[in-house]
């Protein structure tokens, strides 16, 4: 049948609605006789290159997604605990209290999962709070079930898999069901940091002459990732080094970009220090990280890490613990120890802004959407952790009602809970240049998840303060003594714009400009992201691991990185430093965080359009050493397209960055 743009209103946020074409969560399409639409067909489907069929017995596991009970009920709740308004403020819910009021019931639960049995689907399990059925079944299982074809296409190069028709299931059951995801391959989360090397569409190994370990199988993880060392010049602090035999690009003198801040300089920077002094480091807090899969070695790089870089602040093992998967999947497809470095760099900086906090890794069973949302609902359904911070998105936001459905009660009952959950903003700004379409990524767009952005940082040699300027970078390599291109080419910045997914939450009204939050010309939407910290990689971090280096041994080194990747897990070290200065946990950010804009809490970021600085990096050719020559280039900051600080909010900073001592204090109030 044909389908029409439907609204999910979701009134409890202030007028907050989701726009989807097609199937609207929570409800179902009617169509052939006695069944509903439960999944639209993928909208990309249509301009891929059809190859033919899944085989019959190829074996898929997947999650059929569950609506909650009084999902406005739910939602108000979440509002109430999270407004300083409010006379609930802080009076979070457990998971229990949750459960009892807004999860489907057993029966519920036994309902569709009998349904699915009939059908020949095994259902390996479900979380507590009964969000999803996690299954497995056969192609021909799946064709039958839900009365579509499994297929194969080509798709930008790429071969995917993905059902070429909508999904449909009995009436008796369809209320119940608000959809599946896992069966379009396309449904996959990609991590945002960079070393600045290479094209954010690459791994960060992708200009190392050192072939990184494989897996032996797709469910095994490889060895570590292959080796990448920066090289010289560089500066121990923004500024230091000039680059004065190298020609101009800007009217300020260029100077090499750092070798990678340290975490003393971040917590001098940001003001953490001074809580620091107080006795507020984050002890007694607990911060999850969440990527896929898990890096053999992280506590002991991490642990080595702070060896070298942080004497004084010892990563103990008493602080460290993980919750991971039995099993893994589509290691080859997601990358595989490609997310080694991101957990390093999570786990690292979460520890330099917040040493005295435990750290839980939770570990995806692979980059897969619907595995990465498990993770993330076992920490919230288990109440393991006060602050989660995730470095990964999708690229722009998705049209499956049933991955957003899924997500979104997950943020939800964070919320209600207490637990203060942020997600990366992206690393390629307004994505038009690798997109072609001006978009935000999901789920950072998520109106209950704090969205962190990226900017560029100058700390002095004092490990103060200088200033920050909006993360955007233009490119341009010295080539026979000049600078090419001419003006720098964009080539990446920390994600931001308006969402066309979902309308504009309370807390964003008044402070966000019509000019940002009416983008698009329909009616204010949310706007991404809320604050930010430094994520460019020209003014990136040292981070340590254990890497694959030429001659064959596997050994600890230290690298510069950037990326909102940086940026989520910097700022959920200051939230749990805050939630000790606060006594208790601040959970949902953004009502507070939107009710102290424009005050001393925050740096307004450096705002106008103007390209004023730039930086030298020097990198080797072959990623490793000099064997193969360097190359020089030039990396210009505050170059961010459609997207750009202004004063007070922007849409590339949110409502700025924390200020030290004033952020602290504003936040315990």
């Amino acid at each position: 049948m044909r389908h029409t743009t439907r609204l999910i209103a979701l009134t409890a946020t202030g007028g907050l609605a989701i726009a989807f074409a097609g199937v609207g969560a929570g409800t179902a399409h009617a169509a052939s006789s006695g069944r509903d639409v439960v999944n639209a067909t993928p909208t990309w489907t249509s301009h891929a290159l059809k190859r033919g069929a899944v085989a019959a017995g190829q074996q898929h596991t997947f999650s059929i997604v569950l609506n909650m009970r009084n999902e406005a009920g739910a939602e108000a709740l979440a509002n109430a605990v999270s407004d300083p308004s409010s006379p609930s403020y802080g009076k979070y819910v457990t998971a229990a209290k949750w459960r009892s009021e807004f999860a489907p019931t057993n029966q519920q639960v036994s309902q569709v999962s009998g349904w699915l049995r009939s059908q020949g689907i095994k259902v390996l399990s479900t979380p507590a709070n009964h969000r999803y059925l996690q299954v497995m079944a056969t192609t021909s299982e799946i064709n039958s079930a839900f009365h579509t074809t499994m297929s194969t296409y080509s798709l930008d190069g790429a071969a995917q898999t993905a059902p070429n028709s909508t999904l449909t299931v009995p009436q008796s059951i369809s209320s119940l069901v608000a959809g599946v995801v896992g069966l379009d391959s396309t449904q996959k989360a990609t991590p945002t940091s960079t070393t600045g090397v290479t094209s954010t569409a690459q791994l960060r190994t992708g200009s190392s002459t050192v072939a990184p370990a494989k897996a032996t199988s797709d469910t095994t993880l490889p060895g570590p990732p292959a080796a990448f060392v920066n090289a010289g010049p560089c500066s121990a602090y923004y500024g230091q080094k000039k680059a004065s035999t190298l020609p101009k690009l800007v009217q300020n003198p260029m100077s090499y970009a750092v070798c990678g801040y340290k975490p003393a300089q971040i917590r001098g920077a940001y003001g953490v220090d001074s809580e620091l002094q107080q006795g507020y480091d984050g002890r007694g807090v607990t911060v999850a990280i969440v990527d896929a899969f898990a890096s053999p070695t992280i506590y002991d790089d991490a642990s080595e890490y702070a060896r070298r870089n942080d004497p004084n602040h010892p990563l103990r093992s008493y602080q460290f613990s993980q919750s991971l998967p039995g099993s893994y999947n589509s290691v080859s497809e997601c990358g595989g120890n490609g997310w080694y470095g991101e957990e390093t760099l999570d786990v690292e900086a979460v520890h330099a802004t917040a040493p005295g906090a435990n750290i839980l890794y939770v570990g995806g069973a692979s980059c897969n959407d619907d595995d990465l949302n498990a993770a993330v609902n076992t920490v919230v359904d288990n109440q393991l952790a006060s602050v989660i911070t995730n470095s990964y998105s999708d690229t722009g936001e998705p049209t499956s009602v049933a991955q957003v459905a899924e997500d979104h009660q997950t943020a939800i009952q964070a919320a209600a809970q207490g637990i203060s959950l942020m997600f990366s903003a992206g690393d390629d700004g307004d994505e038009i240049a690798a997109t072609g379409t001006r978009q935000v990524n999901y789920e950072a767009s998520d109106p209950y998840v704090t969205a962190v952005g990226g900017t560029s940082l100058n700390i002095t040699a004092d490990d103060s303060y200088g200033w920050e300027q909006g993360w955007g970078t233009g490119k341009s390599t010295l080539t026979k003594g000049k600078w090419t291109p001419i003006p720098p080419a964009y080539d990446y910045g920390g994600g931001g714009g308006t969402s066309r997914l979902f309308t504009q939450p309370g807390y964003q009204k008044g402070v966000v400009p019509a000019s940002i939050s009416n983008y698009f010309g329909n009616g204010a939407h949310r706007a991404v992201p809320d604050v930010a910290m430094v994520g460019d990689p020209s003014t990136g971090y040292l981070v340590g691991e254990t890497q694959l280096f030429p001659n064959g041994k596997s050994v600890y080194g230290e690298y510069r990185i950037g990326g909102t990747s940086l940026s989520s897990p910097l700022f959920a070290g200051v939230i749990a430093v805050a939630d000790q200065v606060a006594g208790h946990s601040l959970g949902f950010l953004n009502p507070k965080l939107y009710s102290l804009a424009g005050t001393g809490a925050f740096h307004d970021v450096n705002h106008g359009r103007a390209v004023t600085d730039a930086v030298v990096r020097v990198d080797y050719v072959n990623g490793v050493n000099a064997s193969n020559g360097t190359v020089i280039t030039a990396r210009t900051l505050n170059q961010t397209g459609t997207i750009y600080t202004r004063k007070g909010y922007d849409d590339v900073t949110g409502v700025g960055s924390p200020n030290g001592p004033e952020f602290f204090a504003a936040m315990a109030k």
